[in-house]
């Protein structure tokens, strides 16, 4: 499926983004069957899916294609809809990744590496850093954040665009699966900006406060 053959819905106003959780190292595994996900109000699914990948049709996909008869199933869609962005949808989503502070305690020196590293990627592709640091522990997010920073620093914007749109799906894979986890626990996903209440914790990027 050619990536440029979809047409672009509306996008979403800069006021009405929902926040978008900070990615954990770990999390509880959730439900076989999306139930709750399943059966909740499209715009309440829309809304909390958007704290996963900020693309609306990614979002309105994933809500038009349920149900889903289990999370594999799911997730799978999930991927698909994610290969398939178009590069504007894929700029669009990028642009609702933001960065975050360094844990508690980092050292100043790191706080100024980061933010130089940053400075100097987002001034060569002209979006934020993204990276998916499932199953590394938080100690390592720095080193991991840093040494991916410099290695793809070296590549063409088209190459990088590539790595970036596959971080970026790994990272909605693993948002969504939490998110899940949610609405099954609590009847909702966080829409509303409630994530870090409901537990989905993530970290999607670090450097400078913008």
């Amino acid at each position: 499926m050619s990536r440029e053959s979809h047409r672009r819905g509306h996008t979403l106003p800069p006021h009405r983004l929902p926040h978008l959780p900070e990615q954990k190292s770990a999390a509880q595994s959730p439900p076989a069957r999306p139930e709750r996900f399943n059966t909740a109000p499209a715009d309440t699914v829309e809304r909390a899916l958007l704290t996963c990948c900020r693309s609306l049709r990614w979002a309105h996909r994933l809500v038009e294609h349920r149900p889903y008869p289990d999370l594999d199933t799911l997730l799978a869609a999930a991927d698909e809809a994610a290969y398939d962005l178009t590069p504007a949808d894929l700029a669009e989503a990028l642009a609702g990744e933001s960065l975050t502070l360094l844990p508690d305690g980092a050292y100043s020196a790191a706080h100024t590496a980061l933010s130089a590293a940053h400075a100097a990627y987002e001034s060569r592709f002209g979006h934020v850093f993204v990276i998916c640091l499932d199953g590394f522990a938080p100690e390592e997010a720095l080193d991991q954040v840093l040494a991916g920073i410099r290695s793809r620093l070296t590549n063409d914007p088209e190459e990088e665009r590539v790595l970036a749109a596959e971080e970026l799906r790994r990272l909605a894979r693993g948002r969504l699966a939490r998110l899940v986890q949610t609405f099954e626990a609590n009847g909702n996903g966080g829409g509303d900006g409630g994530g870090e209440e409901h537990g989905i914790v993530e970290i999607h990027g670090f450097g400078a406060a913008r």
